[in-house]
């Protein structure tokens, strides 16, 4: 979409001249900003010599004249400290290089003008970007001052790339970066590699933003068991639940770290379900997997599967024990050194044991089947994963350095066993189609082991219903 189909028709400028006050502001730097600084200090020693681009991204169009609310790249939050309700689209963070490092700008969109100049009329003018229509945007010396970073205007961005020197982007974030600068498949692929194993061991002020994201987290499931009858009432009962946790994530962060899976009934069989427009019945169990987003970005991400009516029939008891155990199994492998896949291995274990003594043996078993493939049917996928700015943080790592990795100090992972018996599964008894259950909490590892940042949140089957009859 063309910038003109965003603007309105251009005004007379006689009305707008001048009376405006001086609104600068005198802002504190973020408390990000210096673990940012030394983030960016690691990418400075890892490419000498050579320029790095890290754009934020833009704009995203939702329907005709209206976009997405703008959320930036994760490495360049990583990078930045950036705070979402400060967060400018088509920012560019771009590393120089100097004979002893790097000089590091921060190309962004200054204050729109109120008059005079090339770009006098987007204050008034332009739907997406003037602050008539979206709001104030920083000064370039308020962005200096806040993220520790030399500020420039984006439309100096241009110049700032004619120096012939090797260039690494990271690619597909920005579209006039990624046509302006030669592509170098193997040193973009590299960096993008590299940044997204910088963010694997988190630290101190990352686990701190991290804890209270789950703590809003923990707050908006207190919510929900307290708004459960209320949910009961509506054909479309898991919209409510998604509201009442949506509207928490909101009050206490940026919003949601991902669209938040409320599902009810057969529902819960399906992995990731966010049509959420089904009804919420007693009897039924809802499994509910959602996380708040704090300002910075960082994003919990936490598992119940709750007894709608306050209490676990027989048979869900039985299945949600099973998976219980298995978490229990799992979290009790987590600690510095441990291979990354041993809290999946000791999880998947319970799961084979228990399953095996309820005679569920799918079929297609040969000599050569792992336990994982074996009972892929009920569980089809990983335990668990890192947790950060993504809520499935790192994807771009190397495999030897996550999935095949070993557990270090700063991890943070979650850990999620879970049963999804298909209602037209025939493989198991009737009495088990449609029960699907996922516990899940997000862990730290520590020098002592791991301590786990949602251990508010009432996790056993007991305590489940002691909690929701406290609510109810």
């Amino acid at each position: 979409m063309n910038k003109d189909d965003h603007e309105v028709p251009a005004m007379e400028s006689g009305p707008f001249k001048g009376g405006w006050a001086d609104t600068d502001r005198k802002l504190p730097l973020l408390t990000g900003a210096a673990y940012a600084s030394l983030r960016r200090s690691a990418v400075s020693e890892r490419f000498p010599g050579e320029r790095v681009i890290i754009p934020s991204g833009g704009l995203k169009v939702r329907s005709n004249d209206f976009d997405y609310m703008f959320r930036p790249h994760s490495a360049f939050v990583h990078l930045t400290a950036e705070l979402g309700t400060q967060a400018v689209p088509d920012s560019v963070l771009v590393f120089e290089p100097t004979g002893t490092g790097h000089t590091i700008t921060l190309f962004t969109r200054p204050r729109s003008p109120r008059d005079g100049g090339p770009n006098g009329a987007e204050f008034h003018s332009d739907r997406r970007y003037g602050e008539f229509w979206t709001g104030r945007r920083r000064t370039l010396s308020e962005t200096a001052a806040t993220l520790g970073i030399e500020a420039a205007a984006r439309d100096g961005l241009e110049q700032a790339l004619r120096r012939n020197v090797p260039t690494r982007v990271l690619r597909g974030v920005d579209a006039y970066v990624d046509a302006t600068v030669q592509p170098a498949p193997c040193a973009d692929a590299e960096l993008a590699t590299f940044l997204s194993e910088l963010r694997l061991v988190k630290d101190e002020w990352e686990v701190a933003q991290l804890r209270s994201a789950v703590d809003w987290t923990v707050a908006g499931f207190h919510d929900v068991v307290g708004e459960l009858h209320q949910a009961t009432r509506s054909a479309r009962g898991e919209r409510w639940i998604e509201g009442t946790f949506n509207r928490r994530a909101r009050l206490g962060g940026h919003g949601v770290g991902f669209e938040t899976i409320a599902a009810a009934g057969t529902h819960a069989c399906v992995l990731h379900w966010t049509r959420n427009n089904g009804p919420v019945r007693d009897g039924d169990l809802l499994l509910l997997d959602a996380g708040v987003e704090a300002d910075s970005f960082y994003t919990a991400d936490v598992t119940r599967t709750l007894p709608v009516s306050g209490r676990f029939t027989d048979v869900q008891r039985r299945v949600y024990d099973l998976v219980s155990a298995a978490q229990s199994a799992g979290v009790a492998a987590l600690r510095p050194g441990a291979r990354y896949g041993d809290f999946h291995d000791a999880a998947m274990r319970v799961i084979a044991e228990g399953l095996d003594e309820w005679g569920l043996r799918p079929h297609g078993r040969t000599a050569s089947t792992t336990e994982s493939d074996l009972y892929r049917r009920y569980t089809l996928c990983g335990s668990g994963h890192m947790l950060g700015l993504d809520c499935h943080d790192c994807a771009s790592a190397r495999q030897e350095a996550y999935l095949d990795g070993a557990l270090e100090i700063g991890h943070v992972l979650t850990v999620e066993p879970g049963l999804y018996f298909q209602p037209d599964d025939l493989t198991v008894p009737s009495e088990l189609r449609g029960i699907g259950i996922r516990i899940e909490d997000d862990f730290v590892i520590t020098a002592d082991g791991v301590r786990c940042l949602s251990s508010e949140l009432p996790r056993s089957a007991d305590e489940v219903e002691t909690w929701m009859a406290s609510l109810r």
